[in-house]
C-alpha cells in the first residue's frame, strides 16, 4: 500500500489548535503533509527540549520574523507543558498560529493547559478508518492486527511492530515519567486490561486478579485514559426501565493493540475475542465519522440489570421539554448469519414511549442485506459505507 494514497479525513482549523492521539497514529506525518509550509519543533529533539525546557522564552527567537497568520507546529507538547505560556504570548502578540501536538493529556492538564482556553481548540487523530482506506481496507486482517498506519502499510508482519508499540509505550510513558511508583503492578494489570476489551470492568476482580489496591485499578484506567490508549464508553440511560446498567464499558483505541498488551500476539484469537475486535472497531468508524464531520453526537451502550444489551445507542436528539430525544440502535455480531433474536432489544427500545428510534441497525459479517420490519441488516462494509455517506445520522 502506497504511503501517499491514504488520505486522512481530518481537517485543519483556520485557527490554534491541539491536535491530540495516540502515539503511532501519524500525527506529525499529517502535520507535515497539510502544514507544508508551517515551522516544526520537536519535542522529543534532546537538545531543542533542553533549550527550551531552560528558557521558553527562545521560541520566539526560534521563529524569527515570520509574519502574522504564519503555523508554527508543535510535536510532543506534552513534554514541557511550561511552553504554553509562551504560546499563548505569542498568539496574542504575533499573531502566529500553533498547531500543538500531542499523546498524552496527563501532564498538559497539571501543567495548565487551560490558559490556551479561547485560543485553541481540540482535534483528535486515531488510526486509519474505513472512510481513509476505502477498497485497500481489509475486514479480517483489521480485526486481527488493527489499524494503526505502519500496520496497515506493513502487513507482513505485524507482530513485531505491535510488540514493539506496547514496549515503547511502557519505556517512554510510563516508566521514564515515573507515573507509577512500581511497573511490575502495572505490567500486571496491562494484560488483563488488554483481554479485557469493549466489557465492562470490575474494578475489584482486576485488583484481586492483579495483586494490587482497588485504588490502584482506578488510577491505572486513567493512566490509559490520558495516554489515548482507551476511554470509557457511558452507558445509555434512557428511564425505560426500572434496572438499568450504568457502569461504562473499556475500549481500547485499537484490537491490534489490545491483542499486544493482553499478550496474545502469537497465538490465534478465538470467534469471541474477534467479536470484541468487531466492535471496537465499529466504534471507532462511529467515532471518526462524528468527529470528522462535526456531528458532536453522543456515543453509548444500552443495557437492562438482566443483561438486555444494544451494543451502540447514538444520539442523535437531545431531549428537550417539549420533544423527546432521538437515537438509531445498533447491534454487531460476528456471524455470518444473522439471527433474529439478536433484534429484541432494538425493537423493546423501540417500543418505550419517550424515545424516538430513528433506526435500526444489525451488523454482522454476512454478505446479503436484509430489511425486518424496521430492522436493517447490514454487512459490514455497507455498514460503513452508509455510515461515512451520512445515511447512519
Amino acid at each position: 500500500m502506497e504511503k501517499n494514497l491514504i488520505y486522512r479525513l481530518l481537517h485543519v482549523p483556520e485557527y490554534s489548535f491541539f491536535l491530540f492521539g495516540p502515539r503511532g497514529v501519524g500525527k506529525t506525518t499529517y502535520l507535515r503533509e497539510v502544514m507544508p509550509g508551517a515551522i516544526f519543533f520537536d519535542l522529543l529533539e534532546a537538545s531543542l527540549n533542553l533549550e527550551l525546557s531552560i528558557n521558553p522564552g527562545r521560541l520566539e527567537a526560534m521563529i524569527g520574523t515570520r509574519p502574522k497568520d504564519s503555523w508554527v507546529v508543535i510535536d510532543e507538547i506534552q513534554k514541557i507543558p511550561a511552553l504554553l505560556d509562551e504560546v499563548h504570548r505569542l498568539i496574542e502578540n504575533k499573531g502566529w498560529k500553533f498547531a500543538l501536538c500531542g499523546s498524552s493529556a496527563r501532564k498538559l492538564r497539571r501543567g495548565g493547559v487551560n490558559l490556551l482556553a479561547g485560543r485553541a481548540v481540540t482535534r483528535s487523530l486515531d488510526t486509519f478508518s474505513f472512510g481513509e482506506l476505502g477498497q485497500a481496507f481489509d475486514i479480517e486482517f483489521s480485526l486481527e492486527w488493527g489499524l494503526l498506519p505502519w500496520i496497515q502499510m506493513h502487513r507482513d508482519n505485524p507482530t513485531d511492530f505491535l510488540s514493539a508499540y506496547v514496549d515503547t509505550y511502557i519505556k517512554e510513558e510510563i516508566k521514564e515519567e515515573s507515573i507509577v511508583r512500581s511497573l511490575p503492578p502495572f505490567l500486571r494489570f496491562l494484560s488483563i486490561a488488554g483481554q479485557l476489551n469493549g466489557q465492562m470492568v470490575n474494578g475489584q476482580n482486576i485488583a484481586r486478579e492483579a495483586g494490587v489496591a482497588r485504588s490502584s485499578v482506578d488510577v491505572y484506567f486513567s493512566i490509559l485514559e490520558d495516554t489515548l490508549l482507551g476511554h470509557f464508553l457511558p452507558a445509555y440511560k434512557p428511564g425505560a426501565k426500572v434496572r438499568e446498567q450504568t457502569h461504562p464499558k473499556f475500549f481500547w483505541f485499537d484490537p491490534g493493540v489490545a491483542r499486544a498488551a493482553a499478550g496474545l500476539l502469537f497465538d490465534p484469537v478465538d470467534r469471541i475475542w474477534k467479536g470484541s475486535s468487531l466492535e471496537t472497531l465499529i466504534l471507532h468508524e462511529l467515532k471518526v465519522y462524528n468527529q470528522t464531520q462535526e456531528k458532536h453526537r453522543g456515543i453509548y451502550f444500552y443495557r437492562t440489570g438482566s443483561g438486555v444489551e444494544i451494543d451502540f445507542v447514538v444520539e442523535t436528539k437531545k431531549r428537550q421539554q417539549s420533544s423527546n430525544p432521538h437515537i438509531v440502535c445498533i447491534e454487531v455480531k460476528m456471524a455470518e448469519k444473522w439471527n433474529s433474536s439478536w433484534e429484541k432489544p432494538m425493537r423493546s427500545l423501540n417500543e418505550y414511549k419517550g424515545i424516538h428510534v430513528d433506526r435500526m441497525i444489525g451488523i454482522y459479517n454476512g454478505t446479503r442485506v436484509y430489511h425486518y420490519d424496521g430492522v436493517d441488516v447490514l454487512p459490514v462494509k455497507e455498514f460503513l459505507e452508509q455510515l461515512h455517506r451520512g445515511k447512519v445520522f
